[in-house]
């Protein structure tokens, strides 16, 4: 069937990947750094893009190509297609006051999760529109359509500046406030809401192996997806399946047929990238967790899991609550670390260790938990992110989750995924093609349902 590339627009980079679109097979790759911060002109993000497609050879031999891209973010542009200001990144926490305005505006959290499944943070699309509406009105005046960041990108591509022109798939779009998963549908009323009256024009949703049209160069488009949705795409997650991504942040989410609405904010109702729906729980903190621990004792990481594992399980009542940077699962902005439950006995090194992999993966546990509480079967966990590089937490994990652990071999699972959904827009078949990617390393160990309950207690004890 010929080549396929698979476009990653990430919050630090772009990663492009070509592969046979027949078995995966790896052809041929490039990246480039986008700037840092978290309001962006667009056009930066194009210009990376193209130099890593030039690092990874050109899509002239390509047939098809699909963009996955960090999600929610606020691009807004005005009726000849221009920017009317620079991107707001998901980051960007500008508008956390706008997100408590917009959850009351509704008469409460339960009101947004029955709705459309998301309760509104600072990350999300609309409370981004609310805070421009509040603070920028002349540019909530000049915007006739919003997109987001993989839109843009597969729009450009196109070589169209008709606003008319752009499209979404159901996993972007589930990120934004104003589109239900479960239904499929926006919500323009929402829009309207957070834009104070405004209702700009927003992306078509294209179904997931569905094709907007062409590249310049002739190549067929997927529809793109978000980050999660896309990673979940290359892994071939399945109903049952639960990827906790361990990287900066973490991030705990499943495939399933469930609708999410829960009430309490921690699971976001997102949809996934073949028709499905993917509840994700998304933590603060993730592996620099492990390397501010190792650095306290002096250590390296390697050296720091090497300590973790010759501790006994509960870390001798030691226990980690990994608030470093705050947290929003649960949501306590202002907290900061705990190491509780600390004795003459337990004062050593190798539980110190211990304690932080445990913390780490008690936090994600929960997240797991708030997954399970809406309905949704966990039957084993895929287990990714830079974080996994620590023996301690592969082997640590599956007592903590109390599910076998599955750890694929490192890769650019978000590029990957958009590849194969590129492969997918080429066939027009049912389901997307078979492609296998890695190889699995499984872990199992016996469940320890005592690390998780002392965990809780001392959250609980400390964070009342």
């Amino acid at each position: 069937m010929g080549l396929v590339a698979g476009i990653d627009s990430s919050t630090q980079s772009c990663k492009v990947v070509v592969r046979d679109a027949d078995d995966g097979t790896l052809i041929r790759s490039g990246r480039a750094d986008h700037p840092p911060g978290t309001e962006i002109d667009p056009r930066e993000w194009a210009q990376a893009m193209d130099a890593a497609i030039s690092a990874a050879g050109g899509l002239d031999d390509v047939d098809a190509v699909a963009v996955g891209a960090q999600q929610h973010g606020m691009i807004c542009l005005d009726e000849a297609g221009n920017t009317v200001r620079d991107a707001l990144l998901w980051n960007d926490t500008r508008s956390a006051p706008a997100a408590n305005d917009l959850i009351d505006d509704l008469g409460g959290a339960a009101a947004w999760a029955e709705r459309i499944g998301v309760v509104p943070v600072a990350s999300i699309t609309a409370t981004k529109l609310r805070w421009l509406a509040d603070t920028e009105p002349h540019h909530a005046d000049a915007t006739a359509a919003v997109c987001l960041p993989h839109d843009w990108l597969t729009w450009r591509l196109r070589g169209t500046t008709d606003i008319a022109d752009l499209t979404t798939d159901r996993s972007d779009a589930s990120g934004t406030g104003y589109f239900s998963a479960v239904t499929g549908d926006y919500d323009h009323d929402l829009l309207s809401m957070a834009l104070r009256g405004r209702t700009p024009m927003l992306p078509a949703v294209l179904g997931p192996h569905d094709s907007p049209g062409d590249t310049t160069g002739g190549a067929r488009l997927g529809a793109g997806a978000g980050d999660n949705a896309s990673a979940a795409l290359a892994l071939d997650a399945q109903p049952g399946d639960v990827i906790v991504s361990l990287g900066t942040s973490g991030v705990v989410s499943a495939v399933t047929d469930v609708g999410s609405h829960d009430a309490d904010g921690y699971v976001a109702g997102f949809a996934d990238a073949t028709g499905r729906q993917l509840p994700l729980v998304c933590t603060l903190n993730g592996a620099p967790v492990l390397a501010s621990i190792a650095r306290m004792l002096g250590v390296d990481l390697d050296t720091f899991a090497d300590l973790a594992l010759s501790a006994e399980p509960g870390s001798g009542g030691a226990s980690l609550i990994p608030y470093f940077e705050g947290e929003r699962s649960p949501n306590l902005p202002d907290a900061r670390a705990t190491l509780a439950g600390l004795s003459i006995a337990n004062s050593t090194p190798a539980t110190i260790a211990r304690a932080a992999v445990e913390g780490l993966l008690c936090s994600l546990a929960d997240g797991l938990g708030f997954i399970v509480a809406q309905g949704v079967r966990a039957q084993r966990v895929i287990l990714v992110g830079g974080g996994v590089r620590s023996r301690a937490v592969r082997e640590i994990a599956p007592a903590v989750f109390g599910l076998p652990v599955l750890v694929p071999e490192p890769g650019e699972y978000v590029a990957d995924g958009a590849a194969r959904q590129a492969a997918w827009a080429l066939t027009g078949a049912d389901t997307p093609p078979t492609w296998a990617l890695s190889t699995t390393e499984r872990f199992e160990a016996e469940h320890a349902p005592e690390i998780l309950e002392q965990y809780r207690a001392a959250q609980a004890q400390t964070y009342r």
